[in-house]
């Protein structure tokens, strides 16, 4: 029987273990097992010992004078029932699982823990303009005009903390290129952030792009060609492909998403 108590009361441990174990995976996403693990065995720890130190002691009390044992008594107290002492852990198992469900709310992981997160603490990203950080989608409009998204600014700005990045486009003619440095300086992306204008590449053919790519090695490539995805998918060890329509076959090194905000959760 007692045996059978201290397994019930490892297995109620266990399952405490468990169960705290899964919520902090939930409230903390960007945290890989190992260290979940950890977490999770320290606050077990940390809890059966202030559950014990909290145990009101016994007061010490005058020993009463030595009774002759009734007739039939062998004199000698029974032992506490095991059953009690493995209802009792199983109880208090309950009691903390109630505090951690008020303790350990759902907390949303800030836009920065989620960067790092989906870029796989990746260093360097190298980033098209037209269609993912401008609003026009041709090289013939920003002969016209050049507007940087509004809804992209944030996600941008958190990239550039942690990320080398380079941005990169074909343009026409000199003066398509001047529209794009300005709209990115009106927007702040070199006085709030971490590029500066040697770091906005032009080129006159996608070819162009390509090369700048391959010769810049970045650990993550994001785009809105399917071509140039595809060519670059042999050198490139993670591609974000921007695109209304998921690609038919996907590779396991590209994701896809509508619009770089909408990857990190910013829609």
């Amino acid at each position: 029987m007692a045996d059978y108590s201290r397994e019930n009361i490892v297995l109620q441990i266990r399952r405490f273990g468990d169960y705290l174990t899964r919520k902090l995976s939930n409230l903390f996403p960007v945290l890989d097992s190992r260290s979940v693990g950890a977490i999770a065995g320290l606050a077990v720890a940390i809890l059966f010992t202030w559950r014990l130190l909290r145990s009101p002691s016994v007061p010490q009390t005058r020993q009463p004078k030595r009774q002759n044992p009734a007739p039939g008594n062998s004199g000698i107290s029974n032992p506490a029932n095991p059953n009690q002492i493995s209802s009792g852990v199983s109880s208090e198992v309950s009691s903390a699982q109630n505090v951690i469900d008020e303790l350990f709310q759902p907390v949303k992981p800030t836009l920065g823990q989620i960067v790092r997160h989906r870029l796989s603490e990746g260093r360097k990203v190298t980033c098209r303009l037209l269609g993912v950080i401008l609003e026009e989608s041709t090289p013939e409009e920003l002969q016209k005009q050049a507007t940087v998204k509004s809804s992209v600014l944030e996600v941008l700005l958190e990239i550039t903390k942690y990320c080398d990045l380079y941005l990169m486009e074909r343009v026409l003619d000199d003066e398509s290129e001047k529209k794009v440095l300005g709209a990115l300086e009106d927007a702040g992306i070199f006085t709030s952030g971490g590029i500066i204008k040697d770091k906005v590449l032009f080129c006159s053919t996608e070819t162009g792009r390509t090369s700048f790519v391959r010769q810049l090695e970045p650990d993550w490539h994001i785009d809105t060609n399917p071509e140039i995805i595809s060519q670059l998918s042999r050198f490139i060890r993670h591609q974000l492909y921007i695109a209304s329509v998921k690609p038919e076959r996907p590779t396991g090194n590209i994701l896809s998403s509508p619009s770089l905000e909408e990857f990190f959760g910013c829609v």
